[in-house]
């Protein structure tokens, strides 16, 4: 420990010491984290020169104060963060931070995942990536076209049904990821056992779990992100990114097929951000077509996974019923009878 600084932990209760994390954070031109459950901090006599906080697995909002940089500070927040992580059995680390950066979380142990222009990088402290991929690997098949679908599917429904189908018409093979990132209203366990059900009648599917290598908007920084503008571009160019280069490859993924999108202007968005990243000539990275199948409908709206939430709130079974593959309904109804919210 340094002589003369300080070192506390704490977790998001402690109101206090959490404000005065916040206001340091502000003066270091980073916003606050409303998710972080553990926070380290250090203090030279009453000033505050340095703060970190952990996330589930993911570090974020480090800091040092602007006259104290270059005294090795950074290393020392981030082994008490280290520590902070091990004890509650966390060892599996990401961290999300600007390019310039590299170099200083590099010699606490990090490697670089992806980094987008000089604005964001995501990097981990495993070698994780590397045993995903080799689990990826096995499952590759051979093709003139392999496709691929990212869904979250909260829950299945018959649009989900109807894109998987479609574009198994059109595959050699198809890859189904699922999100595995829990911030959803129905499980991991649950959404992708529906998806299983839903494809099984389809023999040239095979069905991925997630991995932390789909970005999560549950996880995506923006604290340090100060164009709030830009948060959502980031957000769509790391996560492509990282399924260019690093997961595509691996399975010889060709295409990559989405739903059309009426509603969401952000979701649309992303849509078209995929079009330009995915299908850029690289000397890396082959490019991989962006194929739009329109929506299924029902009564002239899309169908969608918020619709089937909103017509369960309401008791619509009825309605329902039209929209979702009958193994979907069949766990719904054990969803209503099991829980009293419903």
């Amino acid at each position: 420990m340094k002589s003369g600084i300080k070192f506390n932990e704490f977790d998001s209760t402690n109101t206090r010491r959490v404000k005065k994390v916040n206001a340091f954070l502000d003066t270091a031109g980073l916003d606050p984290s409303p998710d972080i459950e553990v926070y380290v901090s250090a203090k030279e006599g009453d000033e505050m020169i340095a703060c970190g906080g952990l996330s589930g697995k993911v570090l974020k909002c480090i800091a040092v104060a602007p006259h104290k940089r270059g005294e090795g500070l950074i290393l020392t927040i981030m082994s008490q963060l280290l520590n902070a992580a091990y004890a509650r059995d966390r060892k599996e680390l990401f961290l999300f931070s600007k390019p310039k950066y590299l170099s200083f979380f590099e010699e606490c142990g990090f490697h670089l995942i992806e980094q987008c222009n000089d604005e964001i990088m995501l990097m981990e402290n495993t070698h994780n990536l590397a045993l995903y991929k080799k689990e990826l690997a096995a499952h590759k098949k051979e093709g003139e076209l392999i496709g691929s679908i990212v869904m979250n599917a909260n829950p299945f429904t018959l649009g989900h049904q109807y894109l998987v189908t479609e574009a198994a018409k059109r595959s050699s093979w198809l890859h189904l990821f699922v999100v595995k990132e829990d911030a959803s209203a129905f499980a991991f366990k649950d959404r992708i056992a529906l998806i299983r059900q839903g494809v099984a009648h389809l023999s040239n599917v095979t069905v991925h779990e997630g991995s932390d290598y789909i970005i999560s908007k549950a996880t995506f920084p923006t604290y340090f992100i100060k164009d709030k503008g830009r948060i959502d571009a980031l957000y769509a160019m790391l996560d492509l990114s990282i399924f260019k280069h690093h997961l595509a490859p691996i399975l010889g993924i060709t295409h990559r097929f989405v739903g059309t999108e009426p509603y969401c202007k952000l979701t649309n968005h992303y849509n078209q951000t995929m079009k330009v990243l995915l299908e850029k000539e690289e000397e890396d990275a082959p490019p991989i077509h962006v194929v739009e199948i329109e929506r299924m409908t029902f009564e002239h709206q899309a169908i969608s996974a918020s619709r089937v939430r909103r017509l369960l709130a309401q008791k619509n079974y009825e309605e329902l019923s039209r929209i979702v593959p009958h193994t979907t309904l069949e766990f719904l109804m054990k969803e209503v009878a099991n829980d009293a919210n419903y």
